[in-house]
C-alpha cells in the first residue's frame, strides 16, 4: 500500500516513495518549486494535490512511475535559490516553477531540464520565452497578468480619487523581479495624469507599515500592489494598513480586494485550472514533446472588483460608472 511521507523543515514538502519499494528505471522524476507556504490550509497545500491527481489521471501514479519532490519558497528569494539549487541537484525530468521568481532562480541554474511554470506575468517581455505560440527553449507554461495593467490600475484610482498627486508602488524586490515592467506603465500613466510615483520596496513584513505610515504623511496619496508572492501573503496587514493611513489602493488579484483591499483589476487566474494544465505538459514532455514546441498559455478572461465597505471607511464615492463595469462588488 502507498503511503504519503510529509516532510517538514524550512517550509520543504516532498511525497516520497515509500521505504520498502524500489524506484524502477522507468519512473520519473518531477521537482515542484511553490512561492507560497506550506501549512495546513487546503488552499496552498491544494495546488500541488491538483497537479498530482491530474498526473494521475493521465497514468503517471507517486511511487510507481513518477517521484515528485515538492519545495515550498514561502515569498522567500533567498529560499527560492536554495531550493532551486537543490532540485536541480536531484537530476528531475522536469521542473514545475510557480511564479516569476521562482522560474527566475531555476533558470539561472539550470538551461537544460525542461521548465513548465504557472503564474508567470507576461513570459515574452521578461525574456522567459521567445513567443507566447513558439516558446522555443527549455521553458513553456500558463502566464498571468499583462503589464499594461500598471497604467490601469493608476487611472482606476485617479477615478475614484480625483484629488489624487501621488501613489506608492509597493514591493518586494527580491520576490518580485517582474515589477519593474509594472513600474515603466504606471510612470508612463502618470504623466498626463499629473501624479507622482513613489517607489515602496519592502523586504520583511516590518518594513510595511513605516513605509506606508511615512508616505501618507503627505496628503492625497494612493497605494498600487504588484503581482509579488511576498506582498500576497501579507494582503490583510497591507489592506488594514492601507484604510489606517487613508490611502486609496488597488491590487493584481481578487483576494486583496476580498481582504479589505479598494479595488481589483486584472487577469482571473484560475490556479488550479493552470496547475491541471501544468500536468498536461509535464506528461507530453515526458512523453518525448519538447516545451519550446508547447505554445505558453494565458488568461483568457478578467475581472474588476471594488469593496464598497473599505470606500465608505475611506470616505470615498465609486461613480456610478465604475461600479457598473465592477465583475463583484463586495458590499
Amino acid at each position: 500500500m502507498r503511503r504519503r511521507e510529509f516532510i517538514a523543515g524550512l517550509g520543504a514538502v516532498a511525497w516520497a516513495l515509500p521505504a520498502q519499494a524500489q524506484q524502477s528505471d522507468r519512473a520519473k522524476r518531477i521537482g515542484v518549486l511553490m512561492n507560497v507556504l506550506a501549512t495546513t490550509e487546503t488552499e496552498n497545500l491544494s495546488y500541488v494535490t491538483t497537479f498530482i491527481q491530474a498526473m494521475r489521471e493521465l497514468g503517471w501514479i507517486e511511487g510507481r512511475n513518477i517521484r515528485v519532490d515538492v519545495r515550498w519558497a514561502a515569498g522567500d528569494g533567498e529560499r527560492a535559490r536554495t531550493y532551486a539549487t537543490q532540485l536541480i541537484g536531484l537530476m528531475p525530468d522536469v521542473i514545475l516553477a510557480s511564479g516569476t521568481t521562482n522560474l527566475s532562480v531555476i533558470r539561472q541554474a539550470n538551461s537544460v531540464v525542461p521548465v513548465v511554470f504557472v503564474a508567470v506575468s507576461d513570459p515574452v517581455a521578461q525574456g522567459f520565452v521567445a513567443s507566447m505560440s513558439r516558446p522555443s527553449g527549455n521553458i513553456t507554461g500558463f502566464s498571468t497578468q499583462e503589464f499594461s495593467f500598471g497604467g490601469k490600475w493608476l487611472y482606476l484610482l485617479k477615478e475614484v480619487a480625483p484629488s489624487l498627486a501621488r501613489v506608492a508602488v509597493m514591493f518586494n524586490p527580491d520576490t518580485s523581479p517582474q515589477s519593474k515592467f509594472f513600474m515603466a506603465a504606471i510612470r508612463a500613466a502618470a504623466t498626463p495624469l499629473d501624479v507622482q510615483v513613489v517607489t515602496e520596496p519592502v523586504q520583511a513584513t516590518a518594513d510595511i507599515e513605516p513605509a506606508l505610515a511615512n508616505f501618507a504623511r503627505v496628503r492625497n496619496g494612493g497605494l498600487i500592489l504588484t503581482t509579488d508572492s511576498f506582498t500576497a501573503l501579507r494582503y490583510s496587514q497591507i489592506a488594514e494598513l492601507a484604510g489606517r493611513y487613508g490611502l486609496p489602493s488597488i491590487g493584481p488579484v481578487s483576494d486583496f480586494a476580498k481582504n479589505g483591499g479598494l479595488m481589483h483589476y486584472g487577469a482571473d487566474v484560475n490556479l488550479p485550472g493552470q496547475f491541471r494544465g501544468a500536468a498536461t505538459y509535464v506528461d507530453r514532455i515526458l512523453k518525448g514533446s519538447q516545451p519550446g514546441e508547447l505554445p505558453v498559455q494565458g488568461p483568457d478572461r478578467y475581472t474588476f472588483v471594488i469593496n464598497l465597505k473599505t470606500a465608505k471607511a475611506l470616505d470615498v464615492t465609486i461613480p456610478e460608472t465604475l461600479l457598473a463595469t465592477a465583475d463583484e462588488v463586495i458590499q
